[in-house]
């Protein structure tokens, strides 16, 4: 898949041996990153193992969120910092949970709770699983060091959600989501298949073809 251009015009480039923040305190997005930032020489260090605070994230868009978190690592640390800033949006629920994903997880981020909130929603909408309910995942990407713009990558990956959830790899929302072309969920794929085809692995190609060296 060809890399397209990023929300934002590229002025910063990470040389191999830069160290990197991760302007999250989820673990997930952590493995995941380190996984795809591991070839080009990034060291990557976590806001949660620098014990930064984690902005409240009071955006109303993927891309502002981002840029709110990334923007906060990078002014706490002193460090160029990475964010993503991601979610689930499903048509029969007129794109919730969207920007609030997380939220549907509660303060505890238990994502089986959240999964099974969706369940509950669409059923109060009259939907069932007997023919494909669509739903995308939205990835973006942001990364900002002090004094220079902030840049923004969006990823998008389109399919379907199921019930119940299937799978323990992957995060989240993983085990509902059966991406276009595959029977299986993003829980059931391996680490592997699921880092080609994401909605992250999209707004990645997008960073790196415009900040890694």
């Amino acid at each position: 898949m060809a890399p397209e251009s990023g929300l934002t015009g590229v002025t910063m480039k990470l040389a191999r041996g830069t160290k990197l923040v991760l302007a999250t305190h989820n673990k997930g997005k952590l493995r995941e990153m380190r996984d795809l930032l591991a070839p080009h020489g990034i060291e990557l260090v976590s806001a949660g193992e620098l014990e930064l605070p984690e902005p409240v994230e009071t955006e109303t868009t993927f891309v502002g969120n981002a840029t709110l978190k990334a923007v906060a690592a990078a002014n706490a640390s002193g460090l160029p910092a990475l964010s993503d800033d991601s979610g689930i949006e499903i048509a029969a629920l007129d794109g919730a949970p969207g920007v609030y994903s997380a939220d549907w997880a509660g303060p505890t981020k238990d994502f089986g709770k959240a999964m099974q909130a969706v369940y509950e929603a669409l059923m109060e909408r009259g939907n069932s699983f007997t023919k494909p309910l669509k739903a995308n995942f939205t990835s973006v990407l942001c990364l900002a060091r002090s004094g220079v713009e902030p840049e923004c990558f969006e990823g998008k990956v389109h399919g379907h959600i199921v019930w119940p959830p299937r799978g323990a790899n992957g995060f989240g929302y993983d085990p509902m989501f059966i991406p276009d072309g595959y029977k299986q969920t993003f829980g059931e794929l391996s680490p592997d298949v699921k880092h080609e085809i994401s909605h992250r692995a999209v707004s990645f190609a997008k960073f790196k073809a415009g900040c890694l060296e």
